[in-house]
């Protein structure tokens, strides 16, 4: 944190906090006046005359506005509980390129993460058997090569890329879209605090106490994006969010990763549709590891490659998920044989059975 003084301190977080007072309008604010301190006790007309609404100036004074203030002063005296400001020369220079990069940055964890080399991985929270293999083997493998893997927490694609870099002893940054005292989803209380005690970090812009709202999430994303050198998208329909982050990653000018999938799963036609407006088809981890080459800090050790010939049966399923009838038809195989194989397969946790199909696992 730069050298300031605990009032300057106070004056940031006060603004921080103030309703209608985003990214933009905050650094519009804060480059009219000579510092935070200055700008919270300007007078109302001058806020005006730069456009600000008037509530932004009506609830700077208010004991509400105050008493959030001191709760992240607070919360910050705790251990491995950081704040990143936009003139801190620790500030991740890629996030800095945004026109609209996050004045200030909580971090619980190891902020020195956010500089290093990152790949973003992004997904459905309604993810398939296979997207989640998909995911958890790609995390391990660019974990293992030296990438930091940066998500969102979500349910599905985002918990498993992280937790797949947790497998191999990863790093790994969850950026949230609520506060870092009202994480969400619940249901990831435990992988938050495994991704600290492993050195990785959490990431939030919003204030400490703010709880989940649906606007907040695709704003998040340009974070993702945004400290990244690229976007993995492993599954996504055509309306997931996944879909806006690897929008602001082209638009960042990131590099943007698809895994394709089968034409009869709807969570592959988010993916099909960047791969037609330009984003590089990914088949397996050795496309994104060549892509970044340069960037690498390990040898990597992909998932993907096996040292014996593939089964026939997990073959015909890696391209799509199909009945025990259709197997047993596209290998040309008696029924009863094929249904023994694929007994025998699932034991071994090579496939699985879904709503009446087989579908081949990758992790």
């Amino acid at each position: 944190m730069p050298s300031i003084s605990p009032a300057e301190l106070e004056a940031r977080l006060r603004l921080h906090v103030l309703p209608e007072l985003g990214p933009r309008r905050l650094r519009k604010l804060l480059s009219a006046f000579p510092d935070a301190s200055s700008a919270l006790s300007a007078p109302g007309s001058a806020w005006r005359s730069l456009g600000l609404p008037a509530g932004c100036a009506e609830a700077r004074r208010s004991p509400a506005i105050r008493e959030r203030a001191s709760a992240s002063l607070k919360w910050l005296e705790a251990p491995a509980r950081h704040l990143l400001m936009w003139d801190d020369p620790a500030y991740p220079g890629l996030l800095e390129e945004l026109p609209d990069a996050p004045p200030l940055l909580f971090i619980e964890g190891d902020p020195s993460l956010l500089e290093r080399p990152q790949l973003a991985m992004v997904g459905s929270r309604r993810a398939s058997r296979p997207g989640l293999d998909n995911a958890t083997a790609f995390a391990r493998s660019l974990a293992r090569g030296g990438f930091v893997i940066t998500s969102g927490l979500a349910l599905g694609i985002d918990g498993a890329a992280h937790q797949g870099a947790l497998d191999v002893g990863g790093k790994t940054i969850a950026v949230l879209g609520t506060g870092l005292e009202q994480l969400y989803p619940r249901r990831h209380l435990g992988l938050a605090a495994r991704i600290i005690e492993s050195g990785g970090a959490l990431v939030s812009e919003l204030p400490l106490d703010c709880p989940p709202q649906a606007a907040n999430f695709p704003r998040r994303n340009r974070i993702i994006s945004g400290l990244s050198l690229g976007v993995l998208v492993v599954e996504a329909s055509p309306s997931s969010g996944s879909l806006i982050t690897a929008r602001l990653a082209a638009e960042q000018g990131r590099e943007v990763y698809a895994i394709p999938g089968s034409i009869h799963h709807p969570g592959a036609r988010g993916c099909h549709q960047l791969i037609r407006q330009g984003a590089a088809l990914v088949e397996s981890v050795e496309d994104v590891l060549q892509a970044l080459r340069g960037w690498q800090q390990g040898p990597a050790a992909p998932e993907a490659q096996r040292s014996e010939p593939m089964h026939p049966l997990v073959a015909q399923l890696h391209a799509a998920p199909m009945s025990s009838e259709a197997l047993a038809g596209a290998v040309n195989q008696p029924l009863s044989e094929t249904l023994a194989a694929l007994t025998e397969l699932e034991i071994e946790g090579v496939v699985v059975c879904e709503n009446g199909r087989w579908i081949a696992c990758t992790g």
